[in-house]
């Protein structure tokens, strides 16, 4: 994870949980690339009930840099 992850990200949302943002990295919902070449990837742990978490990634796809309640995906058209 980067420094600004681990120092302000866990920090501002204290309800996320690491083994989450796992769990989306090897199996997102959807995935996709950012033109700064980050990932986003989305998923939904059970304990947000039934809402979405978006999870940012560095380009390796592997190193959490972000990650956020997605209000707004549920609504996307994928």
């Amino acid at each position: 994870m980067t420094e600004y992850f681990r120092e302000q990200v866990l920090r501002k949302r204290p309800y996320l949980r690491i083994e989450w943002c796992l769990a989306i990295i090897a199996s997102p919902v959807y995935k996709e690339a950012q033109a700064d070449g980050r990932i986003r990837l989305w998923g939904y742990p059970p304990e947000l009930l039934g809402k979405a978490l978006r999870v940012v990634t560095l380009s390796d796809g592997i190193t959490l840099h972000n990650a956020f309640a997605d209000r707004g995906f549920a609504r996307r058209n994928l």
